[in-house]
């Protein structure tokens, strides 16, 4: 008798767990989503990761997920600017990145059997969209072998390889990280194909020029200071290239810097030594390093000297009739 009635507890206990076990969330986008339910979607990832144009959803999960599901905690545009007017497409997550300040959301979206993308979504700590961009794609079509490598920063690298008609293997590598100024840009441009094909690209030559010291500091076409609009009125975004001594010392840096001064600029980042000042006089500008620059530039050169502010070009004035 009592080991029947142990017997009946034993199945009240399994009958009353199935009972309470809980309905699978639907994300297919037909009913409202809990923020924490879509986020548990997205598993952690191990980083370094890494992924080539060919295999480019083997590490995705088979889960689908609604484009509507999205659209609960983000705008539109998340995926306008990287699906055009292409409207038919599912979602397969693939994981996340949690730091500090920001989320990264990394997936695939299929748009039928054959075309997929590799993108990442950047949310706040309060899940509110910053940015997102195409890492990698398999329809691409073009002679290269291309792949994608992912850091703990996180750096996203993006690398073309092809091979060259001396049998050797020809490069292109870019590395993309988000900013606190709230977009995508380049820290590293690496490459051994052909100079005319790969010249350095001003990265952030497209970006806002509207705030008082914004614009192009220029010396010559392989020595100039790019400046843009940061994210308020005192911080600036900047590029520096320059070559000295006939080529044989080149130095590259992009960065930040913060006015400490009404026209005086300081760039100090948080694990580099390096400390540059910029001076801005009429149209004028002095940098001048302090600290040590050395992993930004050659042994023998240093970031030190004077650039001329371009002129903008005047904008043609329309005649109203």
């Amino acid at each position: 008798m009592k080991f029947a009635n142990q017997l009946v507890i034993i199945l009240l206990s399994l009958f009353i767990g199935v009972g309470c076990k809980s309905d699978p969330i639907d994300l297919s986008g037909k009913t409202t989503v809990k923020e924490k339910d879509f986020l548990a979607a997205f598993k952690p990832m191990s980083l370094p990761f890494s992924v080539a144009d060919t295999n480019i959803d083997a590490k995705a999960d088979t889960l689908v997920i609604g484009k509507e599901v999205f659209l609960q905690f983000y705008p539109d545009s998340a995926f306008s600017n990287i699906m055009g007017k292409t409207k038919i497409y599912t979602i397969h997550p693939i994981g996340l990145i949690d730091k500090e300040k920001e989320k990264y959301l990394l997936f695939i979206i299929k748009e039928n059997k054959k075309r997929k993308r590799l993108v990442v979504l950047v949310a706040n700590e309060k899940n509110q969209f910053l940015a997102s961009k195409e890492l990698l794609n398999n329809f691409e079509g073009t002679e290269y072998h291309r792949s994608l490598s992912i850091n703990k920063e996180p750096t996203f690298l993006i690398s073309r390889e092809k091979m060259g008609k001396a049998n050797d293997i020809l490069f292109t590598r870019a590395g993309w990280v988000y900013n606190d100024a709230g977009f995508f840009m380049v820290v590293i441009n690496d490459s051994n194909e052909d100079p005319t094909k790969t010249a350095v690209i001003n990265p952030l030559d497209t970006l806002p020029k509207l705030n008082k010291y914004s614009g192009d500091y220029i010396k010559d076409k392989n020595n100039y200071v790019s400046i843009r609009d940061g994210k308020d009125q005192n911080t600036y975004l900047f590029f520096i290239l320059f070559e000295k001594s006939n080529g044989a010392c080149k130095g590259e840096l992009k960065g930040e810097f913060k006015l400490i001064k009404p026209a005086e600029g300081l760039y100090s980042k948080n694990g580099d030594p390096c400390l540059i000042d910029f001076t801005f006089n009429s149209n004028q500008l002095k940098i001048k390093e302090q600290g040590s620059c050395g992993n930004h530039r050659g042994i023998k050169c240093f970031f030190d000297d004077r650039y001329t502010k371009k002129r903008e070009p005047r904008k043609k004035k329309v005649n109203k009739r």
